[in-house]
């Protein structure tokens, strides 16, 4: 995988050392704003359109998925498989500056493993503290990592992701340690960063949403990537449309899990 990586611009040297090292130790890093206003409205748009378009059915995949199966949240707006919705999601996993920071946690041999959007309602979005795993890991051996594109500014008013920096190299998990997930950890951190802005997370990391006491959703992509052995949330091999491969490059089909050899 390699090879692909570099023909797509990926470099761990786009990641100063500064970045890295950041990342390592604190399991999350904001690589800041990657996506231009303009490209931004272009998303935003695109988005509000699938919405309308699916109506009641928005999200439908997030249930047919074995290896997801989301519940539907009364305080969320959601929408599943955006890897087949448009030319506008392409970027979220190609951009070789995200890859190079998804590669530093995984290594090279990862792939996507779900492409969703998650607007929190006003009035909704507190998550308990959780990772994205159902144990802890030894030895550094991640196994998913995330990325959160950002389509609004995040500030603690709206809800903005809670973080609880260092947890993804304890043995521990929240539920071992907390009497309750859902409150406050003294060494949480809230994410503030503006829209088009992208935050990566080691998934091992302890996050969670929270409260948006604002009057708008607080909207994001979802990103999501894991080791290349794993089973995907979304299985490309079963949901990937003709009109997606005839769009996008072999390496990009590659990252989406496609292709099981160079």
């Amino acid at each position: 995988m390699k090879n692909i990586l570099q023909k797509m611009g990926v470099s761990s040297n786009l990641l100063s050392q500064e970045e890295q090292g950041f990342l390592r130790e604190n399991g999350y890093l904001n690589l800041g704003k990657l996506l231009d206003n303009a490209s931004l409205q272009v998303i935003r748009n695109r988005v509000n359109e699938i919405l309308e378009a699916e109506g009641e059915n928005a999200g439908a995949e997030l249930m047919q998925s074995p290896s997801i199966r989301h519940p539907k949240e009364s305080g969320a707006c959601r929408l599943g498989d955006l890897v087949n919705k448009g030319e506008a999601f392409d970027i979220f996993y190609t951009h070789p500056k995200v890859l190079a920071a998804i590669m530093l946690v995984l290594g090279e041999q990862f792939k996507l493993s779900s492409l969703n959007y998650r607007a929190a309602l006003p009035g909704a979005g507190l998550q308990k503290l959780h990772v994205d795993w159902p144990e802890s890991i030894q030895n550094q051996e991640f196994k998913v990592c995330n990325s959160i594109w950002l389509l609004d500014d995040f500030y603690i008013e709206n809800g903005a992701t809670r973080v609880v920096p260092g947890t993804h190299l304890k043995p521990t998990l929240p539920a071992d340690v907390m009497n309750d997930p859902m409150d406050s950890h003294p060494d949480e951190k809230i994410i503030l960063a503006e829209a088009g802005s992208v935050v990566i997370f080691n998934s091992h990391t302890w996050h969670g949403g929270t409260t948006n006491h604002s009057t708008q959703p607080r909207r994001a992509i979802h990103s999501y990537f894991c080791k290349r052995d794993q089973v995907q949330q979304t299985d490309q091999s079963k949901f990937i449309k003709k009109s997606t491969l005839d769009r996008i490059s072999k390496e990009a089909a590659f990252v989406l899990g496609l292709e099981e050899s160079e």
